[in-house]
């Protein structure tokens, strides 16, 4: 937890004009996963007469201007006040931590992982930073240092029950509303962070009206302003009664727009926001008639390799559809799957095995793998991949020549027996079983020449 003192030492905040953005065309991000998360406050105001600070007379706008000692002052005294609640966070982490986990059978994606370090990679350090006169026309963000603090805990916050952030959550909603850039930024930005670990949270943020008030920040301008309301969507989704509520409120097509136009990591969150609403069957039509899917792909070819995880994620998840699966393959998704076949040692390898499978389920993804090469990839998969990359690959190869004795040849030119024989002996018991399948139905086609030679 942050001192008060610690609190009045680092209010220093960046200029605007320095700030670094990501632009949609930004070339790829590796994540720096030994910096520490930096976090955002809850910009909070209590009206208590008995303390001098507060005595004052308020304007319309003293709620959205509040300075960071104060917002510090007032955050210890509620967590102090509210000490004894503290155990309750572990269980909502616990929570937390299974709704990540559900996401997919193959991927982690938990809320407001993706992209989070790369865009806290970006910002200049305080020490570094070339001090310049503050520019009079740019309105200067309300509780000043918020998003830039290395040294804020989320111990405050999550050390705060529901009841007392009350107030702070309404604050937040109508700053949603301000017509002040900075005002939107920074309330989208606090609900952002207190829908972030905890379930009680989330749902009293769902039942305030936040929902409605941060989808049309998905269309702003503004990219961080984007950023903090896709993430906080994306946080809030993953409270099971707010998904309906997303949803109603017009989201999905606002989510597919951040999709095809946001920054890297505003794409990546737009895209775990979708996976998540994709958890309820009905969304998973809807998504895809959105247009989800061809920006999905176009992430999938040229995002970063979070990027490209998400949309592998998102993708089997809206695949598990016969609509969504043609979707996807008249959208191209089969020549970058097939690509990332061969990409061993990032973990993408298994997880475009897995999509591919999927779009298998229809005869024109069948079509689409063989014509792009997918059989001489997924036999190497065989050869050089991992024991799960292995089982996904003959899984794969067994839809492909089924019911096909054209494939089954170009399967046997492709050498594909060796690479199987040594699977049936030496693979998983899954492995094994789809691998004697796989090379009992390559035998059919010489023993039916055979027969018809007689």
């Amino acid at each position: 937890m942050v001192s008060l003192q610690d609190s009045h030492s680092s209010s220093n905040h960046f200029p605007p004009h320095t700030r670094n953005f990501y632009s949609p065309s930004s070339t790829k991000i590796h994540r720096q996963t030994g910096r520490s998360m930096r976090t955002i406050r809850s910009n909070i105001y209590h009206d208590d007469q008995s303390r001098n600070s507060f005595t004052t007379e308020r304007s319309s706008f003293v709620s959205e201007n509040l300075t960071d000692s104060v917002v510090d002052m007032r955050l210890g005294e509620l967590a102090l006040r509210t000490h004894s609640s503290a155990a309750k966070s572990a269980s909502s982490d616990e929570e937390f931590l299974q709704l990540s986990q559900a996401f997919s059978d193959f991927s982690a994606c938990s809320s407001d992982i993706s992209g989070e370090l790369q865009r806290l990679a970006t910002l200049p350090s305080p020490e570094n930073e070339p001090t310049s006169e503050a520019e009079p026309e740019v309105p200067e963000e309300p509780c000043q240092g918020f998003l830039q603090r290395e040294n804020f805990s989320t111990e405050i916050i999550e050390s705060i029950s529901p009841e007392d952030l009350l107030p702070t959550v309404k604050i937040c909603v109508d700053g949603l509303q301000s017509p002040s850039i900075a005002i939107k930024q920074s309330a989208a930005a606090k609900l952002r962070l207190l829908a972030k670990n905890r379930a009680d949270n989330r749902a009293l943020i769902g039942e305030s009206g936040a929902v409605p008030a941060l989808i049309p920040l998905l269309r702003c301008s503004d990219p961080w302003t984007q950023e903090h309301a896709v993430t906080a969507l994306l946080n809030l989704s993953l409270h099971e009664s707010n998904k309906a509520i997303i949803t109603n409120a017009g989201a999905i097509k606002s989510l597919v727009y951040v999709l095809k136009t946001g920054t890297e990591t505003s794409k990546q969150n737009a895209a775990c926001a979708l996976l998540s609403l994709a958890l309820i069957e009905e969304n998973k039509s809807s998504i895809g008639a959105c247009g989800a899917i061809p920006p999905l792909v176009s992430l999938l070819i040229s995002g970063s390799t979070r990027g490209k995880k998400d949309a592998l994620t998102t993708l089997y998840k809206l695949c598990s559809i016969k609509p969504n699966k043609e979707r996807a393959v008249n959208a191209g998704a089969v020549k970058p799957l097939v690509a990332l076949v061969a990409e061993q040692g990032t973990g993408l390898a298994e997880k475009a095995m897995v999509v591919l499978s999927s779009l298998a389920g229809v005869e024109e993804g069948k079509e689409a793998i063989v014509e792009e090469g997918g059989l001489a990839a997924l036999v190497e998969a065989i050869e050089d991949g991992s024991v799960k990359g292995k089982e996904f690959a003959v899984l794969t190869l067994l839809q492909l020549c089924t019911e096909s004795v054209r494939n089954r040849g170009l399967l046997v030119r492709e050498g594909g027996i060796p690479p199987l024989v040594a699977l049936s002996q030496t693979g998983t018991l899954r492995a094994k079983h789809k691998a004697e399948t796989l090379l009992g139905y390559l035998r059919e086609p010489r023993q039916e020449a055979s027969s018809s030679a007689l």
